[in-house]
């Protein structure tokens, strides 16, 4: 627990202020007798910490900004999202979030395919690299949509929303977000291995890859 209060004390300000306010919305609710909104405070707070216990436990380091925006994530789609109740007030919130998600889940899946193969240009060229994330945000975003239509039938929810037209859109939106995320990944290996534009998250790979070298023994030995 100290380690873990220590590698907190580490993180960027915004993900402590984010936590400082979900602690005192838990504290606020309970005393004004808030008890819903206390609990999705305690929840959202329990799992932005979930991204610190993974990569201590697998003794992998995370980029200080992908961590923050993780946390900024969580705080939004289910704090400011439920409690504020920003997905009715402002329509493009849900949008956002969608595109968000969509980018973060594209550049995790060519992470993930990048560590399989260590970069092998043979197993994994660059485009099959990109494809593979690509299809990896994609099967989040679907199994989301249909995760929100089984609480709609089961629950009698509105997840949905406008039904059709919602989950379209929310499909359309992932698309874009996870082929970004994907054509990022694509560009820093074609850049690693000699072309020009290494693509608008190499900083963030090249900090991944450098801190976790032993994922990457073959890549880094070319």
């Amino acid at each position: 627990m100290k380690r873990l209060l220590k590698n907190a004390k580490s993180q960027p300000l915004v993900m402590r202020l984010v936590w400082l306010a979900l602690i005192f919305e838990f504290c606020a609710g309970l005393i004004a007798a808030r008890y819903a909104s206390s609990f999705v405070a305690l929840g959202t707070f329990g799992l932005t910490l979930l991204p610190l216990l993974f990569a201590k436990r697998y003794h992998i380091y995370i980029p200080r900004s992908f961590m923050a925006g993780i946390v900024l994530f969580l705080f939004a789609t289910l704090f400011l999202g439920e409690v504020g109740d920003f997905y009715n007030r402002y329509w493009w919130w849900d949008v956002v979030l969608h595109a968000g998600s969509a980018l973060g889940f594209g550049l995790i899946g060519f992470v993930a395919i990048f560590i399989l193969f260590q970069g092998d240009r043979y197993a994994a060229p660059p485009w099959a690299i990109g494809m593979f994330a690509f299809c990896f945000a994609m099967s989040i975003g679907a199994l989301w949509e249909i995760f929100e239509y089984a609480m709609d039938q089961a629950f009698g929810s509105n997840m949905q929303k406008s039904g059709l037209q919602d989950t379209m859109w929310d499909l359309i939106v992932d698309a874009g977000g996870g082929l970004i995320g994907a054509i990022s990944g694509a560009l820093y290996v074609a850049r690693e291995r000699g072309s020009l534009f290494a693509g608008p998250f190499a900083g963030l790979f090249r900090d991944f890859i450098t801190r976790n070298a032993r994922l990457f023994a073959k890549f880094r030995s070319k």
